[in-house]
């Protein structure tokens, strides 16, 4: 994410904060101190916007880092330059979308939400809050996934599909009908595994 932030141009300098590092910087970027310490460095003025890095196997410390936050430090939203979005999609603060993604009409990508490489979402298609979209996934039309769901790279999701919060998606599962149950799913089709 940082990678991109700073290659694509959308920012100058990249600051993280990390509860476990004990190094002051990570990949060329100064690490301000632990999560405990961003409201007082946003006071600081150390930095003027905020992304959550946190990873697909972390949803639950994604969304409660960005409720925590949220209302008292703006925060970014990065889209690649390589990426397609069309005009009446609406993107949230706080979501990253990685090169290659296509973003088709009427979609709306919630708050604190990732897609990552090469991406495609057809329209009238809705993404929750706090979701992660691995490489490569495939959603049609009229789709609606709820929050905190992490998709598996490959994954397709047919059309006028809901799917309910929380529900892990392993790699290249086929969704080709709504998911009520949350768990973990796999397989084409889809079938529950826990």
């Amino acid at each position: 994410m940082a990678h991109y932030a700073l290659s694509d141009k959308h920012y100058g300098k990249v600051f993280f904060f990390d509860d476990f590092t004990t190094q002051t910087e990570v990949n060329g970027c100064r690490v301000l101190g632990k999560t405990s310490d961003v409201i007082s460095s946003f006071e600081d003025k150390q930095f003027d916007e905020l992304l959550i890095g946190i990873g697909y196997k972390h949803l639950q410390v994604r969304k409660d880092l960005f409720e925590t936050f949220s209302t008292a430090i703006p925060f970014g939203t990065i889209i690649h330059s390589s990426s397609w979005v069309d005009d009446t999609v609406v993107i949230e603060k706080g979501c990253v979308v990685y090169p290659g993604c296509i973003i088709d009409a009427k979609t709306v990508i919630r708050a604190n939400t990732v897609l990552n490489i090469a991406c495609s979402i057809a329209h009238d298609t809705e993404i929750g809050s706090h979701c992660f979209l691995s490489p490569r996934v495939a959603i049609a039309g009229f789709v609606n996934i709820d929050e905190c769901c992490v998709l598996g790279i490959n994954t397709t999701i047919i059309d006028n599909v809901k799917i309910v919060a929380h529900t892990q998606l392993g790699g290249a599962t086929v969704v080709i009908k709504s998911i009520n149950k949350s768990g973990l799913f796999v397989g084409n089709p889809a079938k529950f595994v826990r």
